[in-house]
């Protein structure tokens, strides 16, 4: 079930009046109108507050003209009809602490104000002609083209102005709830889509152009019988939701229980027949041997391949297996092109580690590079079928395996591992290190402020358990068969 769909049907269905059903002895919205006119008038000549530009809407070919007709009693009203202001935020800068709370535009989240990130003021200016009152909108006039005109209703829970990239919207006796709604719809975000000004990477719409936005508008009676419908249908998706989160979490840990059982030979049983794993490891340091010899394979940086007890403290294995450090146990462990790289339109194939983050490579969001810069990258590094990458930058600890034989660059975001794929399944070493025991040592070493990085020496220290190679392909099979399922589940949910 998806639910964000769901509440946009509600919103749509509310603004079409089909949410709730019309009373006959509701005052009509036309009289509703009235009212409002005359108050706004009254304000006028008592200089409370200037008299407005020409708000006649003029969206006559809306989506709403086209689509849908009129509840009888409703009107359509253009936002100028039924609110005192359209103003701009303060352009002062905020600080860190001050008197009162600044309210941006990413503190406007789904219709509500969100509170966990906030700036703060201290000028009374400010203070005086930005501070906010109960039931009032505020609308994001300036975003990227997909969030502009999003749009949430202050509470009034702490005393709060607004900023520069915000217009306050002030509604005038009707119920401010159904309006911030009504902007939080599919028709709302139509209308921001036809009303914007693109710029470089921003879109802008001005207070004026948010005055003509057209809304049909339900007596008052009926805009409280949908606010109460939406916020008890809403409070059941919150539930739904709240299932789906904790259902999703479920799945997630049951994840890594398998992976963990994996690690610990306890997911499959083991076969006394099966070759114990200190020969796979003899016989896999008798090929670097001689591969270093034969000049087919470089001598890495000096590493401390040795394990002692402190080392193993976290890893529990069964008899017959055995535990090594990464490097060990690979004939190559490097990363791609350090040079920042030139993108074109076509060319060879070229993969970051946003490409690695479902445990498979997305091959369908690459990148390419041209010809001249190719030819240098896979000069020193030609990735592999069966190579695993891993993810060593930004969200790190991603691991994939190549499972396509085509002609690709990696960037330094991404390290290539390279097993002898006869001792030590590529796809066994991949699970292996998306488990915690793994993943916990790769946090733990992770470099850098604000982008976290993950350098070589501290996966190549990395601690594998190792196992037979008919043990390795149970253990695979077993676990790809259970996350199948699990998968499952987990697009049920979506």
């Amino acid at each position: 079930m998806n639910t964000k769909q769901l509440r946009q049907k509600i919103l749509d269905l509310a603004i079409c009046g089909k949410l709730v059903p019309q009373d006959p002895n509701d005052e009509p919205a036309s009289m509703l109108l009235e009212r409002i006119q005359e108050e706004k008038k009254r304000l006028v000549r008592e200089k409370i507050i200037k008299q407005a530009k020409n708000t006649a809407y003029s969206m006559k070919k809306d989506y709403y003209s086209q689509h849908q007709k009129l509840p009888i009693g409703w009107e359509l009203c253009s936002l100028g009809d039924v609110c005192l202001d359209f103003q701009y935020g303060t352009s002062q800068k905020s600080d860190k602490s001050g008197e009162i709370a600044v309210l941006r535009m990413g503190n406007l989240q789904n219709g509500e104000v969100d509170y966990t990130d906030l700036a703060f003021s201290s000028d009374e200016g400010d203070i005086e002609k930005y501070l906010l009152n109960e039931g009032e909108l505020l609308f994001n006039r300036t975003n990227s083209p997909e969030w502009v005109g999003k749009t949430s209703i202050y509470r009034g829970d702490i005393p709060a102005i607004f900023a520069g990239y915000i217009i306050r919207v002030a509604p005038i006796f009707i119920d401010p709830h159904y309006l911030n709604y009504a902007m939080n719809s599919d028709y709302h975000r139509a209308m921001c889509q036809q009303a914007k000004t693109d710029g470089v990477n921003q879109s802008n719409i001005n207070a004026q152009k948010l005055s003509r936005f057209v809304y049909p508008l339900p007596p008052l009676a009926e805009q409280h019988r949908i606010v109460a419908a939406i916020i008890s249908t809403f409070a059941i998706i919150d539930e739904i939701e709240r299932n789906k989160a904790d259902l999703q979490a479920a799945v997630t840990a049951a994840k890594q229980k398998i992976l963990s059982l994996a690690v610990q030979g306890k997911l499959v049983p083991q076969d006394p027949n099966d070759e114990p794993a200190e020969a796979i490891l003899t016989r896999i340091a008798t090929k670097k041997e001689r591969l270093l010899k034969d000049g087919k394979m470089r001598k890495g940086k000096k590493t401390n391949n040795s394990i002692n007890e402190e080392d193993t403290k976290n890893h529990f294995i069964p008899s017959g297996w055995a535990l090594a450090r990464l490097e060990g146990i690979c004939q190559l462990i490097t990363d791609g092109t350090h040079q920042t790289p030139k993108y074109a339109d076509d060319g060879f194939i070229f993969l970051s580690s946003k490409n690695v983050k479902s445990g498979k490579i997305d091959w369908d969001n690459v990148m390419y590079t041209p010809q001249e810069l190719h030819d240098v990258l896979y000069a020193r590094l030609a990735p592999e079928i069966g190579d695993v990458l891993l993810a060593k930058n930004g969200t790190t600890g991603f691991a994939a395996v190549v499972d396509r034989d085509c002609i690709f660059d990696i960037y330094v975001s991404l390290a290539l591992i390279r097993t002898f794929k006869e001792e030590i399944s590529p796809q066994f070493l991949r699970h292996i290190i998306s488990s915690e025991v793994v993943q916990s040592h790769f946090r733990g070493n992770l470099k850098g402020i604000g982008v976290p990085n993950l350098h070589l020496e501290h996966i190549r220290s990395a601690i594998i358990p190792v196992c037979s190679l008919a043990e390795q392909h149970r253990i695979v099979e077993a676990v790809e068969l259970a996350f199948e399922q699990l998968d499952i589940i987990s697009k049920s949910l979506s």
